[in-house]
């Protein structure tokens, strides 16, 4: 029982770990942005940056896109506008379309994060990363949970954006030279896809459509300024650049204080927005690609989290994670097998011991059965000798000469067969023939 209780209490540690995120620098503090040796922009994009008038130290933002597997970087230029700047493949990001809800859910983050110099790691173990700043204050009001949400290098991913090595030290670099150059921050723009009329009308059907037409709010402003939006959060929903009246402020949780977006910015959007309901109305009656798969709320956050813990554990699970099906089932692969670490190397020795206890366990069962046939055969064949030997010689008849049959010399009778043929064997070896 000690030895059980210690492997648990290691499985419960290893659990903890594995469900605070993909990146285990949970306890990392900022060492500075130098990482490990100097990082360059390519002088291919130093020249493009100079074409488009941006500063090397100016600001920039990222953006995330799911479906397509993209990561951009945008920066400003002189005139205090964004562009793209670097367009890079995604490595691996795990999960489903869709937000994230608890920690082990395996979700990558959808919405607007923030990166402060704090969040930058250049020593993870992923070998450059940042920290995207999730749970942020829509998902605090929301009682989303999880943490060290991650964009990092050597393309392992369990809820984090993952990027190759060579694409990190390039991304990294972007927020290094942005820092140097005063920006306090820099915003991380996580979507499911490209928020077009045409994606929206391929899930419009979707459970999540509502958060998504939230976050389009956000994608169309910044479509329209080519500048990151203004973020709030207030009724447990985000708010994009609105101005509230006599400076009040917004509060996650509370009721959203009367405010409106500045009026340039308010007419622009509306001139976007009745384009857009067109180009919707048209991409739903039109022929369009099926969509993918998407998470199904909290209910598939909970079974996908106990998957985990039970992979953290170092328990035998399904190699990939369960699915919830939208008839309400459980899809769940038949490939089974267990994560290679201390706990689940563990978790196997305490399972083969468990084993080889329970087939001892059984031959000393079938051994007390066999015994006790045994046991059973000597009483039954004493009782039948002394039945015999009480009962006498049985009297002899006059053979009929009609059937009589002649028996070889060399051949015995047949032996009558069953216990008490065994019997009469054993009295014969005992008292003669």
């Amino acid at each position: 029982m000690p030895r059980i209780a210690s492997i648990a209490r290691s499985g419960l540690l290893i659990a903890a770990l594995a469900m605070a995120g993909c990146n285990n620098d949970v306890q990392s503090t900022f060492e500075g942005l130098t990482p490990r040796g100097e990082l360059h922009i390519p002088p291919k994009v130093l020249a493009e940056m100079k074409a488009k008038d941006m500063p090397r130290s100016s600001p920039v933002m990222a953006r995330i896109f799911k479906e397509e597997g993209k990561l951009e970087i945008w920066k400003q230029k002189s005139n205090g506008r964004y562009d793209i700047i670097a367009s890079y493949d995604i490595c691996k990001w795990s999960g489903k379309l869709g937000p994230k809800y608890i920690e082990g859910d395996r979700q990558a983050p959808e919405g607007f994060y923030t990166v402060r110099p704090g969040q930058m790691k250049p020593n993870s173990q992923y070998y450059l990363a940042f920290n995207i700043g999730y749970p942020n204050a829509y998902d605090r009001a929301n009682g989303r949970t999880g943490s060290n949400l991650m964009v990092h290098g050597a393309c392992s991913s369990s809820g984090c954006y993952s990027m190759t090595d060579a694409q990190i030290e390039q991304i990294y670099a972007f927020g290094r030279d942005a820092f140097s150059g005063g920006q306090t921050e820099f915003q991380v723009q996580a979507f499911p896809f490209h928020m077009t009329a045409a994606n929206m009308a391929r899930y419009r059907n979707d459970p999540n459509y509502e958060f998504w037409k939230m976050l389009k709010e956000g994608y169309d402003q910044f479509e329209i300024t080519k500048v990151p939006p203004k973020v709030d959060v207030c009724e447990k929903h985000y708010v994009f650049n609105q101005v509230p009246e006599n400076g009040a402020a917004f509060s996650p949780t509370g009721a959203c204080p009367p405010s409106a977006l500045p009026d340039a910015l308010k007419t622009a959007y509306q001139s976007y927005q009745a384009t857009y309901e067109k180009a919707f109305a048209s991409a739903v009656n039109s022929s369009i690609p099926e969509p993918k798969p998407t998470i199904a709320g909290i209910k598939e956050a909970n079974i996908v989290s106990d998957w985990t813990k039970q992979r953290a554990r170092g328990e035998r699970v399904p190699i990939d994670p369960p699915s919830l099906q939208a008839d309400g089932s459980v899809k769940v692969t038949t490939h089974m097998g267990r994560i290679d670490s201390p706990a689940g190397r563990r978790m196997a020795a305490l399972e083969a011991a468990q084993a080889e206890k329970k087939r001892l366990a059984e031959e000393k069962k079938r051994a007390a059965e066999e015994k006790a046939a045994a046991i059973a055969l000597a009483k039954a064949e004493k009782n039948a000798a002394a039945a015999l030997a009480k009962a006498g010689p049985a009297p002899v008849a006059a053979p009929d000469a009609n059937q009589i049959a002649v028996v070889p010399a060399d051949q015995e009778p047949a032996e009558k067969p069953g216990l008490l043929g065994g019997v009469r064997r054993r009295m014969a070896s005992l008292f003669g023939s």
